[in-house]
């Protein structure tokens, strides 16, 4: 052994802004199984997009990362791009949404909500 740390970076992270929405979410629906599912899709106008649901089941092959109680999903094809990046909540003057801050973006486009790699 070198002795050389390797630094394996998290799938995801989740503030405690974008923690706090979804407990409030998942309580107003009466609901402790749903999870926080996020994805990438084609489109948008930078190339890719993120989604944002719920689901009350994780496929066998989805990331689970749970912070505080709360369980958010990644499936296998959006975590290669979704790796180390921040899921957050916003409020502002263009309302209230889900955000992602992705390192691995070459460009996202003005809203933040479609990006490329």
């Amino acid at each position: 052994m070198s002795g050389i740390a390797t630094f394996t970076p998290m799938p995801l992270y989740i503030s405690d802004a974008a923690v706090a929405k979804v407990k409030g979410l998942v309580e107003e629906e009466g609901n402790p199984d749903l999870k926080l599912r996020v994805f990438v899709t084609g489109g948008g106008c930078s190339g890719f997009q993120y989604g944002f649901s719920f689901d009350e089941v994780a496929a066998e092959d989805d990331t689970l990362v749970e912070k505080e109680g709360v369980a958010v999903l990644v499936d296998p094809l959006s975590i290669q791009y979704l790796t180390g990046s921040t899921v957050d909540y916003e409020q502002g003057l263009q309302g209230s949404r889900f955000t992602v801050s992705n390192p691995n973006a070459a460009t996202t486009c003005g809203c933040g909500s479609s990006f490329s790699v």
